[in-house]
């Protein structure tokens, strides 16, 4: 029995829709990498377009203004990040285990960066902490999101007796602190920050007498 007109035609929106899709992960691959070295503002239709061989007016179908293709790339480096170093350090038992694994897989982030330009919130968040709106939300959103997995990590090694009492929250916001000097230390070629990252986190996660 030959396709029905309404099956070839859902049969070319499903094609239509892959296609989409995947045009949709090469323009945010290459605006991720673009955005961690020149920031969200660097991006551009024609930019991408000239990059990727192909038409500014398809780029814009797709995402139809720049705060949303700024969005779509912020969204696309977060799935990103989780790929690299969230969902395999879930791997490690929960609370101290968990956080080195976490902190080692930053470090390595930033040492052999998955973007272009190295982390991407710290290229993106200081151009957008005073400017209100979307992106900005996003950002933070993503931020407070990764201070909140570190800091519940903290919480379980506490509970557990696994290192010394300590204010979950304020350990992790050093962490996080430490880790982005990381960053901007390597963009500026100080090898030996990792190793000094290392020995200032150890301090925080010293066991518990």
């Amino acid at each position: 029995m030959g396709r029905t007109e309404q099956q070839a035609s859902e049969e070319f929106a499903d094609q239509r829709l892959s296609r989409g899709a995947r045009s949709r992960r090469a323009v945010t691959g290459r605006a991720v990498d673009i955005a961690s070295l020149d920031g969200l503002d660097g991006l551009s239709f024609g930019r991408l377009a000239e990059d990727l061989g192909i038409s500014k007016a398809g780029i814009q179908t797709l995402f139809r203004t720049k705060e949303k293709l700024q969005l779509a790339t912020a969204e696309a480096a977060g799935e990103a990040f989780l790929d690299a170093i969230v969902r395999p350090a879930a791997d490690s038992p929960a609370g101290a285990a968990r956080l080195r694994a976490l902190i080692e897989r930053w470090i390595d982030y930033a040492e052999r960066p998955l973007f272009a330009g190295g982390c991407f919130w710290g290229a993106n968040l200081p151009i957008f902490d005073s400017r209100p709106g979307p992106v900005r939300d996003l950002l933070l959103h993503q931020q407070r999101t990764w201070i909140a997995r570190l800091a519940a990590q903290f919480r379980h090694a506490v509970a557990d007796g696994e290192i010394a009492d300590t204010d979950p929250e304020a350990a992790a916001f050093q962490v996080n602190a430490v880790l982005y000097a990381v960053n901007l230390a390597l963009r500026l070629e100080d090898t030996e920050s990792p190793a000094l990252a290392r020995r200032t986190i150890d301090g925080l996660l010293r066991p518990a007498p």
